[in-house]
């Protein structure tokens, strides 16, 4: 049985259809790369598999470990395992970053009925990952966001990755507005969390993301479905030969 199934999704968000038919499906220890040009569908699939609000399904099913989710609230997604890291990152004035942190984390295991942690194991656990990552003990004193660069959000996001450890992480544009430094740190963030249970959908417009995490598979989306599946070399190809032939494939 893979990780995800998604099987033939279709979305509409006022009216206008999204995705027409989308077909994917990720086994566990696995990493899918999502290209395609603007407006082809690539973050309505991650909202959708994340659970956000004015997307309509019309059709489909999206099995996270052979259960269908779609009916599942956000946070009964999160807690079953599935993470989103956002292309714009949200700033949230007021609450101190570790104070979000701790909340996310023991609300996730009080729903899987696991002990909550006390501080701490939950400050031990902390310390260690954000030193990985190269975050700065007064980041996480700030409020959520508030104040950080575009790299210290995505650092931020992946902090949050490494402490909930998800089994499927659906990474939306994560590249966007970064420069080459933070890139290749995030890029190390996510490379430490790959393991034989866990899965990446990498989802992007250019290649350049591909050269720090290395996709087992690309897929060409246009049009709101899957029109090319292949490795490593079909993102070096995009990177060259651009979208347009995809875009009459998809017609």
């Amino acid at each position: 049985m893979h990780l995800l199934e998604v099987k033939n999704l279709h979305v509409e968000v006022d009216g206008k259809k999204i995705l027409n038919g989308l077909e994917l499906s990720i086994g566990r220890g696995s990493v899918h790369a999502i290209m395609g040009p603007n407006g082809s569908g690539k973050s309505t699939l991650a909202h959708v598999l994340a659970g956000k609000a004015d997307y309509v399904v019309t059709q489909g099913e999206v099995l996270l470990d052979g259960e269908d989710i779609l009916a599942l609230a956000p946070d009964e997604r999160a807690a079953k395992g599935l993470f989103l890291a956002f292309q714009y990152p949200l700033e949230i004035p007021g609450v101190a970053t570790m104070t979000f942190l701790r909340t996310a984390l023991n609300a996730q295991r009080k729903t899987r009925g696991e002990p909550e942690l006390l501080v701490p194991e939950f400050m031990k656990r902390v310390n260690e990952v954000s030193g990985k990552l190269g975050i700065d003990k007064d980041m996480l004193r700030r409020g959520v966001n508030v104040g950080f660069s575009g790299g210290e959000k995505k650092r931020n996001e992946i902090l949050q990755m490494a402490l909930l450890e998800p089994r499927l992480c659906v990474l939306d544009e994560t590249d966007s507005g970064l420069d080459i430094d933070a890139l290749k740190v995030v890029s190390e963030g996510v490379n430490r969390l790959r393991s034989p249970e866990r899965a990446f959908v990498v989802i992007t417009h250019y290649q350049r993301l591909l050269d720090y995490i290395v996709p087992d598979v690309v897929h060409v989306l246009s049009k709101g479905r899957i029109v090319k599946t292949g490795g490593k070399a079909l993102a070096l190809e995009l990177e060259a030969i651009g979208y347009a032939q995809y875009r009459d494939e998809a017609a």
